[in-house]
């Protein structure tokens, strides 16, 4: 009798499923809880003043990493909580988890939403310079922004 791997492969395929539902349930649990902690002190107060100042601005301009810099306590405080975050990490981005980085994504995809001029294309460009990311996470960053049509496929 010839070994029929039909068995195996459909094991396989249920236990590949099983554990894409366990990222996808933290994703669903980030996708309710992303950033509460700037709806409570000590980020609310901060967040209540800078938010509408930093809408006005040009994301990755001087004013506004002034204003990033002038956010203090209340930045540092929800910087170090929300591991979509780069800075949650000693170090930075190559702590952080596949899960860490699809939330920061589209972190990164909706901020630019509240910028008058916002847009995820330059957003990329800065952010890989700001958090020295490498090349091979850069396009696989764009390919997924590509992929859900945030920025022009090129």
């Amino acid at each position: 009798m010839t070994y029929d791997s039909r068995v195996e492969t459909l094991q396989h395929s249920q236990r590949v499923g099983e554990l894409i539902i366990e990222i996808v349930e933290e994703l669903l649990l980030r996708s309710t809880s992303h950033d509460r902690s700037k709806t409570e002190p000590p980020e609310l107060e901060v967040f209540n003043e800078y938010t509408p100042k930093l809408r006005s601005t040009t994301y990755g301009s001087d004013e506004y990493k002034d204003y990033l810099a002038a956010m203090g306590e209340g930045l540092r405080h929800h910087y170090a909580t929300n591991p979509h975050h780069p800075e949650y990490f000693v170090n930075g981005i190559n702590g952080m988890t596949l899960v860490d980085l699809i939330e920061m994504l589209a972190d990164w995809r909706a901020a630019t939403e509240r910028h008058m001029d916002g847009d995820l294309s330059n957003s990329l460009k800065i952010q890989k310079e700001r958090f020295k990311i490498s090349d091979q996470l850069d396009e696989i960053l764009w390919n997924t922004a590509r992929y859900f049509n945030w920025v022009p496929k090129s």
